[in-house]
């Protein structure tokens, strides 16, 4: 059997994939060697304290501040800012980085772990749909892995392990839950509130993840991800609505056969795979029981209503900055919602509007990225003024 990656930095330590990963952490006894988060210091320093790693990372700087405190009692070094989670993705004791962070704050980690030679278990979107062409580039330069977290592309590795070559792949099939508000339509999602949409059916998520979700634009951006994972165009990547989440997503062959890849969701069974691959290992998940679910089905997603799937599409079909522009807008445009200052179906509408107010250019640089995502930002919120 192969040896492990026994020792792993942790991006995102605090979160839903965080916590999670934690748990597989903890069944597979392997070791963090590095943590990050962002302000939650209590829960910071109580996985310190269990996993005693060599160093925590703290987004915020007066949250590092805390915690260097809380943890002067120990050898744990704190470090802040994004220098910090850079720092902690660097570390030379990692054989992995697993990227959970939210947001494109991920994107710069993810370039200095590879840089680094870091195999990435990836489960940050943004890394990909904003900065995919340089991410991809320098993986193949370096030689290092990248391993899907997120379940639809983790079920797509896992079925295409029977066939690694894309010579006979005809399509990429990514399922959807669909969200709070499958089957809603425009009038009805006119006065939706943040609390009803963190209400997803399935899966437990942070709120911009789940906010995503309801709007389609998760999916949008698993579009976009799956684009670059597994070098497949968009007209070859489709879409279709699955309520159960029992089915994670599947593939189609030319000789039109298709293979899926199913699991009660739960997050913990893609976090584990990214970390054992090749090798599967028992896990702390539920066993599925079909008999038991009784039936499964599937829709055609509503490309008119939710706006931030077609504009995810009609990004990656222009390349360059574009996706950069919508994930930017996004961030901004949920970052507004959650606060109750624009409406829900405002998100989509500033995301488009957006993405078509930017004139497009090719990526050269991580400075490229870094300028579309924050002039799209900017944007997002001249118009709400």
């Amino acid at each position: 059997m192969l040896k492990l990656k026994h020792k792993i930095s942790l991006l995102g330590s605090t979160g839903s994939i965080g916590t999670q990963s934690l748990d597989v952490v903890r069944k597979l006894n392997l070791e963090i060697v590095g943590l990050t988060a962002n302000k939650n210091v209590d829960l910071a320093e109580k996985q310190a304290r269990e996993f005693s790693p060599y160093m925590v990372a703290m987004y915020d700087e007066n949250s590092a501040l805390i915690l260097k405190q809380k943890l002067k009692d120990t050898n744990i070094k704190v470090v802040s800012g994004l220098d910090g989670l850079c720092e902690v993705a660097s570390l030379p004791q990692a054989e992995l980085v697993l990227n959970s962070v939210v947001g494109m704050v991920g994107l710069k980690p993810t370039l200095t772990a590879i840089e680094y030679g870091k195999d990435i278990a990836l489960a940050n979107k943004e890394t990909l749909v904003a900065g995919g062409s340089l991410v991809m580039a320098l993986a193949k330069k370096k030689g290092v892995n990248i391993y899907p977290v997120d379940s639809e592309h983790s079920a797509i590795f896992q079925c295409l392990q029977g066939q690694p070559t894309n010579k006979a792949l005809k399509r990429l099939i990514l399922t959807a839950s669909g969200g709070a508000f499958f089957g809603k339509t425009i009038d009805d999602l006119k006065n939706i509130t943040p609390e009803q949409a963190l209400k997803h059916p399935n899966w437990n998520m942070g709120a911009k993840i789940t906010v995503d979700s309801a709007t389609l634009m998760n999916k949008g951006l698993e579009i976009i991800e799956a684009s670059w994972l597994f070098n497949m165009p968009v007209d070859k990547i489709d879409v279709v609505i699955h309520r159960e989440s029992i089915i994670h997503s599947l593939i189609e062959y030319d000789d039109n056969s298709v293979i899926a890849q199913l699991g009660v969701p739960d997050m913990r069974i893609p976090i584990q795979y990214a970390i054992t691959y090749p090798e599967r290992y028992n896990s702390p998940v539920k066993q599925l029981n079909l008999a038991e679910i009784g039936k499964l089905s599937f829709y055609e997603p509503d490309y008119k209503t939710f706006k931030c799937i077609t504009a995810c599409i009609n990004a990656i079909k222009c390349g360059g900055i574009i996706p950069a522009v919508v994930n930017g807008a996004n961030e901004q445009a949920v970052e507004l919602f959650l606060n109750n200052k624009i409406s829900f179906l405002d998100i989509g509408e500033l995301v488009t509007k957006t993405m078509n107010s930017k004139e497009n250019k090719n990526i050269t640089c991580l400075d490229d990225v870094l300028q579309a995502d924050k002039e799209a930002r900017e944007f997002v919120l001249s118009q709400v003024k």
